[in-house]
């Protein structure tokens, strides 16, 4: 790891989300990482608010957005990707297994013509692949479980995880998500706890156990010592049964067959139809077995 940037935070209470600008400190440059369209479910309304946030602080920073990324396909919140894109002008990216992901929803939404090549991105980026972000070095780990193209962006001394690891008193990600797996959540972790204790660990949530004020930035060392699921379990076995049958007991973000739509399409909202209007599609049974709320 070479170098330390400048990492600010904006928490989102509608979604529990945490939006990153990660920037180098020298060349002014940085990075938007999981930025939210702000979506109302109950009226269908859209808005720029969070994302134009992101904006506001790029320009009273004099920051250059070099690049908009995104860890993964979200089930809980629309991608504000496109917008910014269009905004900035600055290159999107993804993890590289995107395509996986769009498969398995392109059938569940039933979208023949769908192109599920990870075209609406600028960069799929592959295990082990390397980019800067300014001065400062950084590189993308493989870490599924929670979804199957889910990417930690190591920039510097800066670990992206998003859903991977919580705070440590928040635990872990669900894996229960088509396409997720409690032993590859395992794998995937014990990569990122290999990287130096001192590590900046980001999460990209935080659900307020105990209904404590938001946190989200740890380190390695703090997940190793006091991750609830780390320290409750301390083997491959034992995780995979804790992480389902916690499981098995949460019903599905109130979001997900709205925002699936939406971020395996990096980001897009539907084209208009012929008067003008949007519209999500939602398939009736399609998540065969999630719990009730």
């Amino acid at each position: 790891m070479t170098g330390k940037p400048n990492v600010k935070s904006f928490f989102d209470p509608r979604t529990f989300s945490i939006q990153y600008v990660v920037s180098c400190p020298r060349t002014r440059r940085c990075a938007i990482i999981d930025p939210v369209l702000d979506f109302d479910e109950k009226s269908g309304a859209t808005k720029t608010e969070s994302a134009d946030t992101l904006l506001d602080y790029v320009r009273a920073e004099s920051l250059s957005v070099e690049w908009i990324l995104d860890t993964h396909p979200h089930a809980d919140h629309l991608s504000a990707a496109r917008y910014l894109r269009d905004a900035t002008g600055a290159p999107t990216a993804i993890g590289e297994k995107v395509v996986e992901v769009q498969r398995l929803w392109k059938d569940i939404y039933n979208w023949p013509d769908f192109p599920a090549d990870g075209s609406q991105w600028n960069r799929l980026f592959a295990e082990g692949d390397t980019f800067r972000v300014g001065d400062i070095a950084a590189r993308i780990l493989f870490s599924p479980g929670h979804t199957l193209a889910s990417i930690t962006y190591v920039i510097g001394d800066a670990a992206f995880v998003h859903d991977t690891l919580f705070m440590p008193d928040g635990g872990t990600a669900r894996a229960d998500f088509p396409g997720g797996s409690a032993s590859r959540l395992w794998r995937s972790i014990q990569e990122i706890v290999t990287l130096p204790p001192e590590t900046r660990v980001f999460t990209g949530h935080d659900y307020q156990p105990g209904g404590r004020r938001p946190k989200w930035e740890s380190t390695v060392a703090e997940q190793l010592a006091a991750n609830i699921h780390l320290v409750r379990t301390g083997n491959e076995a034992a995780f995979i049964e804790l992480r389902e049958a916690r499981d098995r007991t949460l019903p599905m973000p109130k979001l997900i067959l709205h925002a699936l739509q939406v971020n395996v399409n990096g980001g897009r909202l539907p084209e208009p139809e012929a008067n003008g209007r949007r519209y999500l599609k939602f398939p009736l049974d399609a998540l065969d077995g999630a719990a009730w709320s």
